[in-house]
């Protein structure tokens, strides 16, 4: 089943760890929303155990290029979180591709980062998260780009100063 749905899961997501579990849609979307809290409240250890422990788990962005592994993506989020940025954004506006054992959520994140010179600077990022379910959701899959070459530029200098 696929379907089209505003989330909306951004500064304001909780932490649903303890749901991520339950087998079906219900577990999908805590997983989804526990992803958005941990990255909102820069939480690293909740971001990283909500990723399968397999290194052929790839996130691409336009950060940290194609990464592979819990442990690789757990050292691109350490080094965001630990810069001067507070990013946070709101995922939404999602086609959701629903199946048994897993989910793609291809949406778009919007909010914004503060920068130290810069001040606040917005952000539009197209993203795609895929969660599998094996005795609990856990994400396997993340790409996310910017399309604004200009806004791109910008981020990628403020992530990495």
């Amino acid at each position: 089943m696929i379907e089209l749905v505003d989330y909306g899961f951004g500064p304001g997501a909780r932490n649903r760890w303890a749901e991520m579990k339950t087998p079906g849609r219900a577990g999908a979307l805590a997983a989804l929303e526990t992803f958005y809290y941990a990255l909102n409240n820069q939480d690293l250890d909740t971001l990283a155990a909500g990723w399968a422990d397999d290194g052929l788990v790839q996130l691409n962005n336009p950060i940290g290029g194609i990464l592979r592994s819990r442990d690789a993506v757990r050292g691109l989020y350490e080094r965001v979180f630990a810069g001067p940025l507070n990013v946070q954004v709101t995922f939404g506006d999602a086609a959701t591709y629903w199946h048994t054992d897993s989910v793609v959520f291809a949406g778009r994140e919007t909010g914004t980062y503060q920068h130290p010179q810069l001040g606040e600077r917005p952000l539009h990022i197209r993203t795609t998260r895929i969660f599998a379910y094996d005795d609990g959701w856990a994400q396997v899959h993340h790409h996310g780009s910017i399309d604004d070459a200009d806004a791109l530029a910008t981020y990628q200098q403020a992530v990495r100063g």
